[in-house]
């Protein structure tokens, strides 16, 4: 039988691998604790008022007005779906829910609207 593939080379000596270097080890760690518990990353953000959600600041009106309009365009969305499922007191309660988000919407949208349109920066 015929070989196809040439015999490996041989391996070259791996003993300085294979030894600890306690020196080596201990640089190397203390580089990945720095890493990752270095003091000067950033500080988390200060939530001592228990707030978790937050606007940016410097937003402008008119994004906020956007996004307010399309969450609740998402909101109606859901509730629309889940009064449809419901049967009895259950669904006028959530289509009374749903009313409340399109009054809401409306709203937003108006105040969309009424405002100035900003020009673009250049």
């Amino acid at each position: 039988m015929v070989k196809v593939t040439p015999n490996p080379p041989k391996a070259e000596n791996l003993s300085a691998y294979t030894t600890l270097d306690t020196k080596k080890l201990r640089e190397a760690a203390d580089r990945a604790l720095s890493v990752h518990l270095s003091p000067s990353t950033p500080s988390k953000p200060d939530t001592q008022d228990g707030q978790v959600f937050s606007v940016v600041p410097g937003i402008d009106t008119e994004s906020v007005l956007t996004t307010l309009s399309e969450t609740l365009a998402s909101a109606n969305a859901m509730v629309s779906d889940l009064a449809f499922e419901l049967e009895g007191s259950r669904r006028h309660v959530a289509l009374g829910i749903q009313q409340l988000v399109e009054l809401g919407s409306l709203l937003a949208n108006r105040a969309l609207e009424d405002m100035e349109p900003q020009e673009a920066a250049p």
